[in-house]
């Protein structure tokens, strides 16, 4: 388990996630949660996937250890920014900030967990 494993393809985790974000519309829809809400977790999210999408494209590793931290940094911008962001919106409007948290962290959590259970499932490096 601790042995290390190639790095998979990012877009599973990161499509999984989106239609986590999508699927929460109707239901925002029907039980008449402020829309608002939704919008700011499909915007932090949009963002943060094409943030992912630029930092995915460096190599990493050893060999590269300048690019590593840059991509470790932006991830880490990443949610620090989306948490700023979430925090300033349910000061300013508590229904609307904890429906866009709501949103965004779920699917913040299926993608985590999907990449992991994508890191782990695959074959250690020999």
């Amino acid at each position: 388990m601790m042995s290390p494993r190639p790095l998979p393809n990012g877009h599973g985790p990161a499509i999984y996630g989106s239609i986590v974000v999508a699927a929460a519309l109707p239901l925002f829809l029907v039980f008449g949660w402020p829309i608002t809400g939704w919008l700011i977790a499909l915007v932090l999210w949009v963002a943060g996937q094409l943030l992912m999408r630029v930092l995915n494209r460096r190599q990493i590793g050893m060999d590269n250890l300048p690019n590593s931290g840059v991509v470790a940094m932006g991830r880490m911008v990443r949610t620090i920014t989306a948490g700023v962001v979430l925090v300033v919106v349910t000061v300013a409007d508590q229904s609307v900030g904890v429906s866009a948290l709501a949103v965004y962290a779920i699917a913040y959590s299926v993608e985590f967990a999907t990449s992991l259970a994508t890191y782990y499932g695959g074959e250690a490096k020999t």
